[in-house]
């Protein structure tokens, strides 16, 4: 009986043994997740106090570079009297193309929404260049071609650049 005592001994401390193993592994486990989940919640705390002021300066961007396109601003900026229609249709789209390329970058920071719509305001201002000089005579002067493009932006029910203005400040308002 010696024998059966001592086993049933040894079975008794080893059980116990175990399950005070087991509830310290799932209590550690519980608590490491838990510092776990609050050192990602740390960093993703730091990661935005740096991304903010980034995301803030795209948007800026992306506002600037809108306005800068809007025909009534670029025309003012090119206008020169004594260029032709197709050398002033070209300055337009070289101007577009260039400001769109120096700004490029911002899509990393802006949201999808307001990036493809920037994009769309580039390839729309694009579109109404070379649609207003399509219209004029071969000998056209750049300010009938100014002309022809503005008196087509008025024509527009709702200004493309106002609604692009309007998307980005409402995803602007979406970070606060």
């Amino acid at each position: 009986m010696d024998i059966v005592t001592y086993l049933l001994e040894i079975s008794k401390y080893t059980f116990s043994g175990l399950i005070v193993v087991y509830a310290a592994f799932y209590l550690h486990k519980g608590y490491s997740e838990r510092t776990k989940m609050i050192e990602i919640l740390q960093l993703k705390k730091a990661s935005q106090s740096q991304l903010l002021p980034l995301r803030l300066q795209a948007y800026e961007r992306l506002i600037l570079l809108v306005e800068r396109l809007n025909p009534a601003n670029l025309l003012l900026r090119l206008h020169s009297g004594d260029r032709s229609a197709g050398e002033m249709r070209q300055l337009i789209i070289s101007e577009v193309r260039s400001e769109f390329l120096h700004n490029i970058s911002q899509q990393l920071y802006a949201s999808e929404r307001a990036w493809q719509i920037t994009k769309r305001i580039k390839d729309d201002t694009i579109a109404l260049v070379n649609s207003a000089a399509k219209n004029l005579p071969d000998d056209s002067s750049s300010l009938e071609l100014n002309k022809a493009i503005l008196t087509h932006l008025a024509g527009l029910d709702e200004n493309p650049y106002d609604t692009a203005l309007f998307v980005i400040k409402q995803d602007i308002h979406q970070l606060f």
